[in-house]
């Protein structure tokens, strides 16, 4: 497989190399954690002071050390007095009793130490507990566009971008050579996400009505989403729920890093609303294996597309509202603000004056941005950057 350097997410590591935390790496299944942990190997290898104690937990020549007192012996004797040592084990989980060998090693403060496992035991609201908030974690998430156009290098952006929309970026998929082969391995770590991640740690008995609530929130990202209506909508003759299992089941999804949920935020209010979040898939190739291209609506889909571009970019990102009308995202880092807005085609007069009047309607300072499918370089109007979405996606600093 064609490897390419993920170099965001490996400065974020060397960021916090040597701080005494116990890194975790997490991310939705086959999103790349063990792959970006041996490039992070590679890049500190060259220091001859340090010394790399790697250990892949599902591999046979570590079976030995699926015991918790034969794991923290191996890391004992691996040690060096006379070098930095590091500590890098794939698929803790598969050891049973890996928190007190970890939590141990940290105590004793002789190795700067590096995870990655399954999401059923790494889930991130679960780390705190696990390792008592000793936790720096690392958000990884499917490949961006940016980095589907190092995969794919293309003279053709806007060609690269919809092949991107219908792709995705789970990128094991890219070495198959049929779009149905592609699609049935991104389903492959969508359903063994459930049952692996979802039904088996949390007991869940109906599974069928599980499946059924991600395909909802599949069919309507970029929608906002009340657990009520969802409840309402999924009870048949058949299928019998209420607020409390939807409201739970959706929250494992979110969990297991299929799914973000985003909360809204009032404008003028300047306060945060807990009611109706919206709900964006980790990436788009898990919704076009599961439901296929049914009610395809690409302005909904090219807004979970942004919305996870800002939570990679490392955005606080919110749902804003202004009185009665909706800016898709409020995204915040560093104390500094910016409203966007996310369209498919505004070449109607109708679509862009529709799009723009809630920026319009935000009377401070901060930047405003209309993203849209225009196809074309960037423009402003009133104040507003109107910026085609391929050329926002494929340079960071936009």
């Amino acid at each position: 497989m064609k490897l390419i350097k993920r170099d965001y997410y490996l400065n974020k590591l060397l960021s916090v190399k040597d701080v005494p935390d116990i890194k975790v790496i997490t991310g939705v299944r086959r999103s790349g954690k063990s792959k970006l942990m041996d490039a992070f190997i590679d890049m500190i290898s060259a220091d001859d002071k340090a010394n790399i104690v790697r250990i892949k937990l599902n591999l046979k020549k570590f079976e030995k050390l699926l015991d918790a007192d034969k794991l923290y012996d191996y890391i004992e004797q691996q040690y060096a007095n006379d070098k930095t040592n590091y500590l890098f084990i794939d698929e803790i989980q598969l050891c049973e009793g890996f928190e007190r060998v970890i939590n141990s090693i940290y105590e004793e403060e002789i190795y700067d130490i590096y995870l990655t496992g399954s999401n059923a035991f790494l889930l991130s609201s679960d780390l705190a507990t696990l390792f008592g908030g000793r936790v720096y974690e690392i958000s990884l998430y499917p490949f961006s566009f940016k980095e589907y156009l190092m995969y794919y290098p293309s003279n053709d952006i806007e060609e690269a971008f919809d092949s991107y929309v219908k792709k995705g970026g789970m990128a094991g998929s890219y070495l198959y050579k049929t779009e149905e082969d592609a699609r049935q391995y991104v389903n492959g770590i969508y359903r063994t996400t459930i049952t692996k991640d979802i039904v088996r740690k949390f007991k869940i008995e109906n599974e069928d009505l599980l499946i059924m609530i991600g395909n909802y929130l599949m069919d309507n990202v970029g929608n906002q989403t009340s657990i009520r209506n969802v409840a309402s909508k999924l009870t048949s003759g058949t299928y019998r729920t209420n607020d409390k299992t939807v409201g739970a089941y959706m929250n494992y999804f979110c969990r297991s890093f299929l799914f973000y949920p985003i909360q809204r935020y009032d404008i003028k209010g300047k306060r945060y609303l807990e009611s109706d979040k919206k709900y964006y898939l980790s990436d788009l190739a898990f919704r076009f294996s599961e439901i296929g291209t049914k009610n395809t609506d690409y302005g909904h889909l090219y807004e979970n597309i942004v919305a996870i571009e800002l939570l990679r970019r490392g955005y606080e990102v919110y749902v804003g509202k202004l009185y009665k009308k909706e800016v898709d995202f409020v995204a915040i880092k560093e104390g500094e603000k910016v409203y966007i807005q996310v369209s498919d085609d505004i070449s109607r007069e109708d679509t862009f004056k529709r799009e723009v009047s809630s920026l319009l309607g935000i009377k401070d300072a901060y930047p405003k941005l209309l993203i849209a499918r225009t196809k074309h370089d960037e423009s402003q109007h009133e104040g507003i950057r109107i910026i085609d979405i391929a050329r926002w996606l494929s340079d960071s600093q936009k």
